[in-house]
């Protein structure tokens, strides 16, 4: 059983249209959208800005609800669950935001940032939340794992570099221990360097966690790097999917031969 499963997901925005707005039109942001994510895979969806990648992503975690369609994640239909089902299926669900200054708050610290999931959700043996001394020791534990120091967590956001900031994004994400991550253009907000140790980061963190990808782009080079499988999408839906060794050398659909050629290559190998 795939650990996530989408079946024919539409998202439907109603828009004003015509003189004073009275008109109304649909634009479909998300058409009928099927596939499949296995456990421990990374999954690349690929597309031009505006394509429905990032609304894909959200509708998944219900951040967007969905017009219609199916997703079903660990067996359990996540359009069906209940405001507390869903804050249980969140546990194992998290998201990276692509702006790593926007998706922080200014006023918290560092340790309050990436402690505050363990406060929203209770610990799951008994209901109750972690003290604060076992907070800080999961931050501690998260800050080290993405390569920052612990005196980090008593500074705030402004303090850090764009790179920094995300890899506090992403310990955060991190520290509910998730079994699946939505990475939504973590890398498009930074120069090309620091991008290429984040991407090498996820890299390393994936087998070191066990985690499992969706990882959304519009760069083919990054996707193709980090993925096991490609997803290309295009004005909201998927025209084509299939392993990255294939999509990249041996491409079927004219669309993706235009974002192959259309982006640089850079270096992600590690220094």
């Amino acid at each position: 059983m795939p650990l996530l499963s989408i079946r024919d997901l539409v998202k439907v925005y109603q828009t004003d249209d015509g003189i004073f707005g009275k008109a109304k039109r649909e634009l479909r942001a998300v058409n009928q959208v099927s596939l499949d994510i296995q456990a421990g895979e990374t999954l690349g969806l690929v597309g031009e800005s505006g394509c429905g990648k990032t609304t894909l992503g959200r509708m998944i975690l219900r951040l967007i609800e969905p017009t219609s369609g199916s997703i079903r994640f660990n067996g359990q239909e996540v359009l069906a669950a209940s405001s507390s089902e869903l804050r249980r299926l969140r546990r194992d669900m998290q998201i990276i935001f692509q702006d790593p200054f926007a998706s922080l708050n200014p006023r918290m610290q560092v340790e309050e940032i990436i402690t505050e999931p363990l406060k929203i959700h209770a610990d799951h043996s008994n209901g109750q939340r972690l003290p604060q001394s076992k907070r800080h020791e999961a931050a501690v534990e998260m800050m080290r794992a993405v390569g920052l120091e612990e005196s980090a967590l008593r500074r705030y956001p402004h303090e850090f570099s764009g790179g920094q900031r995300q890899r506090i994004g992403i310990a955060r994400a991190l520290i509910l221990r998730p079994k699946f991550l939505i990475c939504d253009e973590p890398v498009s907000a930074l120069d090309v360097s620091v991008g290429a140790q984040i991407v090498n980061l996820l890299k390393d963190l994936q087998r070191g966690f066990g985690l499992t990808y969706l990882f959304i782009s519009h760069s083919m080079p990054v996707v193709r790097y980090l993925s096991d499988r490609i997803a290309v999408m295009r004005q909201g839906e998927i025209v084509e999917i299939g392993a990255a060794e294939e999509i990249t050398s041996r491409p079927r659909h004219d669309y993706t031969r235009t974002l192959l050629e259309a982006t640089p290559e850079p270096d992600f190998k590690p220094a």
